[in-house]
């Protein structure tokens, strides 16, 4: 589905069927393997009040909204590869690492106990967007509080980036990455 038949449907989506979910905080983490061993690098303590929007749509979900987090927090719990990584993000250049939330296959239940989702997302990195399928994991815990825990494998070159190399690429990262966000959502709705 493109972006105009996107904003074509949600214009005409009557507003009492959309649901709204605030964030209130996530991380992302991506894990990978050099040819030399394991890495797992974090972005923690996402803070913003980015707001997903749902629309029923007769075959699945429409969504609408985006999440943007700073590249710079990216943390590998090792200098280099930290470093690394951000260059290979080109940090500097695009200091922000988004996902745009595009539909979901259902509407999640929003029990305690974990519902597997499919849907759709596009990753923007380092300039270069991609529409991709994500699995996610959804519950809703005691206190109200949905966590959305989405999964995805993808490649650096597929965004047109370089794995980061170390020691004069005598250490080198591989081109796949696996990716998951989770991010936790509080229901409002509107006046």
């Amino acid at each position: 589905m493109n972006i105009r038949t996107l904003l074509f449907l949600l214009t005409f989506v009557p507003s009492q069927e959309k649901v709204r979910w605030v964030a209130k905080g996530g991380t992302l983490k991506v894990d990978g393997t050099t040819n030399v061993n394991k890495f797992s690098c974090q972005a923690k303590d996402y803070h913003h009040p980015d707001t997903l929007t749902f629309y029923p749509a007769p075959q699945s979900v429409l969504m609408s909204g985006c999440v943007k987090l700073p590249v710079m927090s990216f943390d590998c719990m090792n200098g280099a590869m930290t470093d690394g990584l951000r260059k290979a993000l080109h940090a500097k250049e695009f200091p922000r690492l988004s996902i745009t939330f595009l539909s979901l296959e259902k509407y999640p239940v929003l029990k305690s106990a974990e519902e597997n989702i499919r849907g759709m997302v596009n990753i923007e990195m380092a300039g270069v967007s991609k529409k991709v399928t994500v699995n996610y994991r959804v519950f809703m815990d005691d206190q109200q509080v949905i966590h959305l825990i989405g999964n995805q494998t993808i490649l650096f070159t597929s965004f047109g980036l370089t794995p980061p190399r170390k020691l004069g690429g005598m250490i080198r990262a591989d081109d796949q990455l696996q990716v998951e966000f989770h991010i936790s959502f509080v229901i409002v709705s509107d006046p």
